[in-house]
């Protein structure tokens, strides 16, 4: 059975010890895991794949958390990260298991998110959000649930609000075909594109009368 000679400090990564076997070095670990052994312990082959084992799920795990740090994640956007970076499959279900349990994944959590983040940033309707949040692998129940709280004619609304200034001075026609265009690409339905057109339509000429510029044949 081997024995640990040497257990040193990885220069590059100081959160990181070398183990030796029988004087040859066998692998790196973590310095947490690294503490739990001794200079003359024996390890037997079992031993030896336990830890190795150990340590492949805690880089996968190190590298979800970097792949999280950056803004919230679904579960599916994690996995498909991982098996990019060539983690094995057997080790993905552990780690995707263990950041649940740490409260760094949440499909509901983060279905929320995203719909807030469109939202305030780039207002969309039911049906192109819920494109986006299936091709994030959200669950459709949870899908559901999150699209009940949303308001589309709020959302159209703020959505053609902020681009309507551009269209001064435009007929009402092409006013008209400006923010259905708009609207119907942010995937917002017909009835709705119409309500709030013309809401907006009514709103601008009440606050300028000279807001449209008049068709030839008026």
């Amino acid at each position: 059975m081997p024995v640990i000679t040497a257990l040193e400090v990885n220069r590059r990564d100081k959160e990181r010890v070398k183990l030796y076997l029988d004087d040859e070095f066998v692998m790196s670990l973590p310095q947490l895991q690294a503490a739990k052994l001794a200079i003359g312990q024996p390890l037997s082959q079992q031993e030896i794949e336990a830890l190795a084992d150990s340590d492949a799920e805690q880089r996968a795990f190190d590298r979800a958390l970097r792949f999280l740090s950056y803004r919230p994640r679904s579960a599916e956007e994690v996995r498909r990260n991982l098996k990019q970076h060539k983690v094995d499959d057997w080790l993905i279900a552990p780690v995707l298991a263990r950041l649940r349990r740490l409260g760094y994944l949440d499909d509901v959590g983060f279905a929320n998110f995203w719909l807030e983040n469109r939202s305030r940033f780039k207002p969309m309707g039911p049906r192109a959000l819920r494109y986006e949040l299936r091709s994030k692998g959200i669950a459709e129940d949870i899908i559901e649930t999150s699209l009940a709280e949303i308001s589309a004619e709020a959302a159209a609304y703020r959505a053609a609000a902020g681009r309507a200034n551009r269209f001064k001075c435009m007929t009402r026609q092409a006013f008209r075909q400006k923010l259905y265009g708009l609207l119907s690409r942010r995937g917002f339905e017909a009835d709705t594109i119409r309500e709030v057109v013309l809401r907006l339509e009514r709103e601008f000429e009440e606050a300028d009368a000279g807001y449209f510029l008049r068709e030839a044949a008026e």
